[in-house]
């Protein structure tokens, strides 16, 4: 586990940006059986999360035409209990963090995994999570 002095700092990132923290398995599942949308990040420390993931994903939430509903998050190796039971949601997809999910009425309908993530500028993440958000949210 992460120390917190470590991983406070970069949850705030995301919560002070609109999302939510799922810190348990009941609260995935409460928060991912709700209708309509919902975009869930699986945090991390990496690299690739700071300088790409946690940036795209605002610039796409703050400048989309179409939002989700919901914006949740939990931290890989800090909240294991909700990114357990996040990834129970994310079958067949392997284990990844960072990760970006679209959820729709329950269902994952969009999935970023961390190979898609690194490598590649914010812009371009923010800008297909902008078109996922176009086809699924109202």
């Amino acid at each position: 586990m992460y120390p917190a002095e470590i991983v406070l700092p970069m949850k705030a990132e995301l919560t002070e940006g609109g999302f939510e923290e799922m810190l348990t398995a009941a609260e995935v599942d409460a928060t991912l059986q709700q209708e309509g949308t919902t975009l869930v990040v699986i945090n991390s420390v990496c690299g690739c999360a700071a300088g790409t993931c946690r940036p795209g994903v605002l610039m796409a939430v703050n400048n989309a035409s179409k939002r989700p509903d919901r914006l949740a998050t939990s931290f890989a190796g800090f909240d294991k209990e909700a990114v357990n039971k996040v990834r129970e949601h994310l079958l067949p997809y392997p284990p990844s963090s960072p990760a970006i999910a679209l959820f729709k009425d329950g269902q994952l309908v969009s999935m970023v995994e961390r190979h898609q993530i690194e490598g590649r500028p914010a812009q371009v993440i923010a800008q297909h999570l902008i078109s996922e958000f176009d086809k699924h949210c109202n």
